[in-house]
């Protein structure tokens, strides 16, 4: 009887068996997607929930810091270049007004992810509860019928 589901003349089967080999390559595919680390690198800052309505007139700060990252891993508070202890002294005076100001966090497209994820830890660690995200909207992609 032929196992190989061709003639029964005695010939040796000359087709190679690829089943095992394909077998194996799945289990090794399997092992390497369970063994690759989660990417478990976050920091978590509380931000608020977004709204359509405008806030109040009396709500609206007038005092608005942005920080700003350059590509060259300069870090900018209100366009002026800071160090490190620089920011971290701007942090702790914005917290002793009386109406805490709104904190914008720009970093530039090309800035840095380690220098992006320091500063922050440092503002994420300074207490400050109003802080945002701005200028997102121009790396927005286009879509259909979009101008560039």
């Amino acid at each position: 009887m032929a196992m190989s589901g061709g003639s029964d003349d005695g010939e040796p089967m000359m087709e190679m068996n690829t089943t095992p080999l394909i077998d194996v390559m799945l289990v090794l595919l399997i092992m390497f997607i369970i063994t690759i680390p989660v990417a478990t690198h976050a920091i978590n800052i509380d931000l608020p929930a977004p709204s359509d309505e405008p806030p109040p007139p009396d709500q609206i700060d007038p005092v608005v810091n942005k920080i700003v990252l350059t590509p060259g891993g300069e870090t900018l508070w209100n366009a002026q270049p800071i160090n490190t202890a620089e920011l971290v002294r701007n942090l702790e005076q914005t917290l002793t007004f009386d109406v805490e100001p709104e904190l914008q966090f720009e970093p530039d497209a090309n800035a840095g992810y380690e220098h992006s994820a320091r500063v922050l830890n440092i503002i994420k660690n300074s207490g400050v509860t109003k802080f945002g995200f701005v200028g997102n909207e121009k790396y927005r992609a286009f879509g259909k019928g979009d101008a560039e």
